[in-house]
């Protein structure tokens, strides 16, 4: 099994789409209520849904990129702003917070081997 997309909820679909191109997602699907665009890596996309204001989201949607603090400056400078720059986490991710125009949250990150082989790795199936 892979994961196909993730659907976010937004108010304004011209404001959030604008935000994602300019993040650098390519967009692959444009309707009044209903966006779609592919990661410029790998084969994952997302979509963008029109909500009614007054939504509550507490997902957070992860996106994954090997020099990070470089991204996070090249993004600032179209504008885009951060509520935590580039960190060091605990567990072993280096991450930056930042909400898109509807206030959904983006975790921009690196975590290389740690991602899927973390030193605390379980194997637990059925």
């Amino acid at each position: 099994m892979d994961l196909n997309q993730v659907t976010l909820p937004v108010v304004d679909m011209q404001a959030a789409t604008e935000f994602y191109r300019k993040m650098g997602f390519l967009q692959i699907v444009d309707t009044d209520h209903y966006a779609r665009f592919e990661c410029p890596a790998g084969n994952a996309t997302f979509s963008l849904s029109l909500s009614g204001a007054g939504f509550s989201n507490g997902s957070i949607i992860y996106f994954e990129h090997e020099d990070l603090d470089a991204l996070v400056k090249e993004l600032e400078s179209k504008g885009i702003k951060f509520d935590e720059q580039p960190s060091d986490k605990p567990y072993l991710w280096r991450e930056a917070i930042l909400h898109d125009p509807s206030g959904n949250k983006i975790k921009l990150y690196w975590a290389g081997k740690n991602r899927l082989n973390p030193p605390w790795r379980v194997e637990l199936g059925a």
